[in-house]
């Protein structure tokens, strides 16, 4: 009772730029509006990385190979990506949020965001008047058009964004949150993985409302331990916060897509030393260190392996940063399947300390400061990518 009586109470708004790649180029180039668009590197085995509305009726799907889609949308633009163009549309955004709530989640350059506004009428008005305001204020000043969805959690806010795709609101009023999701197909539910959606299928549960008809006991059997999960997914129980920024679940993120795609181990290691030296610039600039390096490689057949290595003071230097991405690399490779895309992942982020080193630390060099210290000189003058470090320094 008292688990529901804190859902009632919650007002979470969840805001989706549909297509958000193709929005930002839609933006930049006002020509490009109304047109099928491609977002994919232009190479031998690239996939597509977003589509427009136009795109996706003639049958294009993000992950589809470039050639295929280009087959059955003919005519249609194609455009590299250009992460960082989304990473900056993301933080404007983001800028806009911050002033109905301090609880602000977002995804990573893809146009996600939730917002908790419980308790904020007072100072903003209703929970919906708060997502129309932010959608009149985000068209005029950003150019994008989001979807807005309110819902008593995070789960019913996300799937009530993907009914109304590519525009429009929904709102899923305290206590309907069982009836909203019965009808719908188990599709909707995020979080599942392709084995549990095959079985669903073989047990013959294809709506939420089918799957909620199953007690815990009884989802056990085909489940195992994903059962209390399930049981709480189909009937609308998510208790799950709305990450506050700059928390724990705070990172900083860098992504390669290939040309082609690769298994030449040196191309990765190189690309990951790239990475190491923009997170270790970023996080100098935010006085913070690092306490945990992951490494993603996701592979041309759809699978994703990801590895983490750790370092438990923390740091913020290019040297150890890649060290750690290297040793997450070892752990990682362990597939023959070509790479489509490589990320490095700094987080568990803390804020540096101001107090000098009495003796210093083992194997860090003491000389490595003033080399950063020149990287960072460089690099804010002349761009990121003048200067780097070898493959042999340091190591």
């Amino acid at each position: 009772m008292g688990q529901s009586f804190r859902m009632q109470e919650r007002s979470v708004l969840h805001f989706n730029v549909a297509d958000f790649a193709v929005a930002v180029e839609q933006v930049a180039d006002v020509s490009l509006r109304g047109r099928p668009l491609l977002i994919a590197l232009q190479a031998g085995r690239a996939v597509v990385y977003d589509m427009s509305e136009e795109a996706y009726r003639d049958g294009v799907r993000k992950g589809m190979a470039l050639r295929e889609a280009t087959r059955i949308c003919r005519g249609a633009a194609v455009l590299a990506p250009r992460l960082g163009l989304y990473q900056k549309a993301m933080a404007a955004f983001f800028k806009e949020l911050q002033g109905y709530s301090p609880l602000i989640e977002c995804g990573r350059a893809d146009g996600h965001f939730f917002v908790d506004v419980t308790g904020t009428h007072r100072l903003h008005g209703l929970a919906p008047d708060i997502g129309w305001r932010v959608r009149r204020e985000t068209r005029a000043s950003l150019g994008i058009n989001p979807i807005w969805t309110l819902g008593t959690s995070k789960l019913i806010a996300k799937v009530a964004s993907r009914l109304v795709k590519p525009v429009g609101e929904y709102i899923v009023m305290p206590g309907e949150e069982e009836d909203f999701l019965a009808p719908l197909p188990v599709t909707v539910l995020p979080g599942l993985t392709g084995r549990e959606l095959e079985k669903m299928r073989d047990f013959r549960l294809t709506t939420v409302g089918a799957l909620a008809g199953l007690s815990r006991h009884q989802l056990m059997v085909p489940f195992g331990s994903r059962s209390d999960y399930l049981h709480d997914l189909s009937r609308g129980i998510d208790d799950s916060q709305v990450s506050r920024p700059g928390a724990a679940g705070d990172s900083i993120d860098f992504e390669e897509i290939f040309a082609d795609d690769t298994n030449d181990r040196r191309q990765v290691e190189r690309v990951l030393g790239v990475m190491a030296g923009q997170a270790g610039t970023r996080l100098r600039d935010r006085k913070q260190v690092a306490r945990r390096v992951g490494v993603w490689l996701r592979y041309s057949d759809g699978a994703q392996v990801v590895r983490q290595a750790s370092c438990r003071s923390g740091t913020a230097g290019d040297f150890l940063l890649r060290k750690l991405a290297l040793d997450a690399l070892q752990r990682a490779w362990r597939r023959r399947t070509r790479i489509r895309s490589c990320r490095l992942v700094c987080d568990r982020l803390q804020r540096q300390s101001p107090q000098l080193l009495l003796f210093p630390e083992p194997g860090r060099d003491p000389g490595h400061t003033k080399v950063l210290t020149a990287l960072d000189t460089v690099r804010h003058r002349f761009g990121q990518g003048v200067i780097g470090i070898g493959m042999r320094a340091g190591l």
